[in-house]
């Protein structure tokens, strides 16, 4: 589960605060989700395999190309022809999957002469330089077909029918299926759902370097219950039956195989793990007869890393990971030559450790530490690329401000370590294959993203600029609370109305995330979050976002107070902040107090609610209202499992405290939400009618978790909007209708 959703800055971005003479134009609910949409940074950012070139598609829609190293732009395919290849996406599953999963609707082939398009399962070879197209495949999918060509392009391969295909290109036969999935259940190199949404699996098959073979995870997913998720739309109603696994179910079972890339017989790899729950959530290639496999137990204390001979049929652990409560959601590893990174909370934070191993003969040993190359009260959240020449690791950190994402190097030998980012509050760097350049999208808490093109780490220009947004809006006051606990320090931001300063004036809306695996108080650009907080305060509300323990970005020991807690010590802390706001801005109501969420965010806004008598009104998007109604992965990392900790997932779980429901609850619901399911906002209604509760209910037919979309995204706000003005308005004691 994740959520559906401060300095300004210069070098060509645009502040946003008023000035003199600056236009004084109001937010309007209904100009959210177009200016959200025209602030985001372009789509399709990828490198082309030789490094040269970076193309995205543009504001136009044509596809651009910038060179690496003059940063001069051309048009690679216009718009016309880019509007051919590309056909609508119709599916609301389909929208939302490539969206929320980052599915790219084109990729570079190998040579970095032609580009491939995914066109709701058509496939379009596309020639730059003679500007014409080629259907080499149909795999009747609208999103997760997953194509690829093997390192030296010869073939192309994808997902049909639950089988991996492959086509040979400069061959006229038709495409020869690798596998043999005979029905719905089993699922050869295709990721279902519950990997992809909590294990962060994008692809769950790989070439070999030599493009000879194909390693593939096998899930088989007949022991899985099904859950209905049904359309109402058409006249004869229609049900989408979909394999999730809840809390104590069977979990897929997953095996590793390996095929050539002219068919034949599968080799399986023979991993220890319980089948029907562990679970395999990286695997790929240290050489051309040598795969890594990663393991992950289900209780997520323990995870392997194996190496695998093909050759010798051999298999060996060669790096085991343990935790006490539950280890960090971060999977993936970095190999090159002899080596390998993967980042660890091990000493409290996460930070980068270099391995090494037997190149000439990779499971004679196990492999070992060669040194930990970050250290500090600071957590480094991803590895961006390594330059092998120069001996240098790029990465992503918050240190020196745990609201902000900055670029920083090191060397591989863990001396000069030196921030390479030099303005702006995030940034989300592409590297090119090399290293020799890189995109950096840079954005801050009150300026929209831009995309720079740099070199020799410093370089930059500026090739992409979002739109200045059209209005004034309120700056947030960026803050620091203390925690329930006393001594943890909290960040949050308070957005008020700047001409309201009588006492008790201004009523207030409390809105956090609050759940594990997420930062939302940070120094990056929300379109959503900070346009809807400007309609809110110019309607006189004013917002508070407090990041709770539990959350992330704060190391291990603040993330683990999630460990078996989905409530006390959220509430703690959110409260603790509220408090501190009450006292230090006397402005705000206390007796006018409001609460809103989205995903845990919902399930937060209905615990707060039924654990607390101070929330005058309040509204729940997609909330989970019973933890074993959600999923196996996610709700077990946190929980355990039900049977053994079912005092946790009784007292945490909100069906369970619903008759003790204090304020105007509005429940806001997606039909089609394949994360949280409709039951969970049914069960909860029930609960109500039992205990003779009032509330409002919003369903939105088909759409799914993030409710995306202008008219049904404007109606939301517009809906939340209206449920605030209505029951927190009015001071305490004047009648609300």
């Amino acid at each position: 589960m994740r959520s559906v959703l401060v300095l300004a800055f210069s070098c060509g971005l645009s502040a946003l605060a008023a000035g003199p003479g600056a236009a004084t134009k109001p937010v309007t609910v209904e100009q959210i989700y177009g200016k959200e949409q025209a602030t985001l940074p372009p789509k399709g950012l990828a490198w082309s395999p030789d490094g040269a070139r970076l193309s995205y598609i543009g504001d136009q829609g044509d596809l651009l190309a910038a060179e690496g190293g003059t940063g001069i732009s051309q048009v690679l395919i216009d718009r016309d022809r880019m509007i051919a290849l590309n056909a609508p996406v119709s599916s609301e599953h389909d929208r939302n999957n490539r969206t929320r999963y980052h599915q790219a609707s084109y990729m570079w082939v190998p040579d970095s002469k032609h580009v491939l398009f995914d066109s709701s399962g058509q496939l379009w070879f596309f020639d730059l330089a003679t500007k014409t197209g080629v259907q080499v495949a149909l795999t009747g999918a609208g999103s997760g077909d997953d194509p690829k060509f093997s390192p030296d392009g010869a073939y192309l391969s994808y997902i049909r029918d639950h089988n991996l295909y492959v086509r040979k290109l400069r061959d006229s036969n038709a495409a020869l299926r690798l596998t043999d999935s005979q029905n719905d259940t089993l699922l050869d190199g295709e990721v279902d759902w519950v990997y992809e949404e909590e294990l962060d699996v994008r692809s769950n098959y790989f070439w070999s370097p030599d493009s000879r073979r194909v390693a593939y995870l096998q899930m088989n997913e007949s022991s899985v219950p099904e859950y209905p998720i049904e359309d109402w739309i058409p006249t004869h109603a229609t049900v989408d039956r979909q394999r999730y696994p809840q809390p104590g179910d069977p979990n897929p079972i997953v095996r590793v195989g390996v095929v050539g890339a002219n068919g034949g017989r599968t080799k399986w790899i023979n991993l220890p793990i319980e089948n029907g729950n562990d679970y395999i959530p990286r695997f790929g290639w240290l050489n051309g007869k040598t795969l890594w496999i990663e393991t992950l137990a289900r209780n997520h204390q323990k995870m392997t890393l194996y190496f695998a001979d093909l050759s010798t049929d051999g298999v060996k652990p060669v790096l085991t990971t343990t935790d006490g409560k539950f280890l960090d959601a971060s999977y993936d590893v970095t190999f090159f030559a002899s080596n390998f990174l993967l980042t660890s909370w091990r000493d409290g934070h996460h930070h980068i450790y270099l391995y090494g191993f037997d190149g000439t003969n990779p499971l004679a040993a196990e492999a070992s530490l060669v040194k930990q190359l970050t250290g500090g009260n600071w957590d480094v959240s991803q590895i961006s690329a390594v330059n092998q020449v120069t001996r240098t690791v790029y990465y992503l950190s918050n240190e020196g401000n745990p609201r902000q994402q900055q670029i920083w190097a090191v060397g591989l030998n863990g001396e000069g370590k030196h921030q390479v980012s030099r303005f702006g509050g995030w940034h989300e760097p592409l590297f090119s294959p090399n290293t020799n350049f890189y995109a950096d999208t840079i954005s801050s808490a009150t300026t929209p993203p831009v995309v720079d093109l740099c070199r020799r780490q410093t370089d930059c220009q500026t090739i992409w600029k979002a739109p200045q947004v059209d209005a004034v809006l309120t700056p947030p006051l960026e803050l620091e609370w203390k925690a329930a606990d006393g001594t943890t320090t909290l960040y949050g931001t308070l957005v008020l109305p700047p001409d309201r300063t009588a006492a008790a004036s201004v009523p207030l809306i409390v809105n956090p995330y609050g759940g594990p695996g997420v930062q939302t108080v940070t120094d990056k650009w929300n379109a959503g979050q900070r346009l809807f907080d400007q309609v809110l305060v110019q309607s006189g509300f004013a917002v508070l976002h407090v990041d709770n323990r539990g959350m992330k970005g704060r190391g291990r020991d603040f993330a683990q107070a999630a460990y078996h807690d989905f409530g006390p010590v959220q509430l703690g802390d959110q409260i603790a902040a509220l408090d501190q706001a009450l006292r230090s801005y006397p402005q705000l109501d206390a007796k006018r107090l409001g609460w809103w969420g989205a995903s845990w965010g919902g399930t937060f806004t209905l615990y707060a609610m039924t654990h607390s008598d101070r929330f005058r009104a309040g509204v729940a998007w997609a909330p989970v209202t019973n933890w074993e109604d959600y999923d196996s992965i996610y709700t077990e990392r946190y929980l355990g499992l039900s049977a053994s900790n079912a005092d946790s997932y009784r007292d945490d779980s909100v069906l369970n405290s619903a008759a003790n429901l204090k304020g105007r609850l509005l429940l806001v619901q997606g039909t089609g939400d394949d994360n949280v399911h409709f039951e969970n906002s049914i069960q909860f209604i029930q609960q109500l009618i039992d205990a003779g509760i009032p509330y409002d209910l919003q369903l939105y037919p088909r759409k799914t978790h993030g409710i995306s979309g202008p008219e049904a995204r404007t109606h939301l706000y517009s809906r939340i909007l209206a449920h605030f003005e209505r029951y927190l308005m009015e001071p305490e004691g004047e009648k609300t209708p």
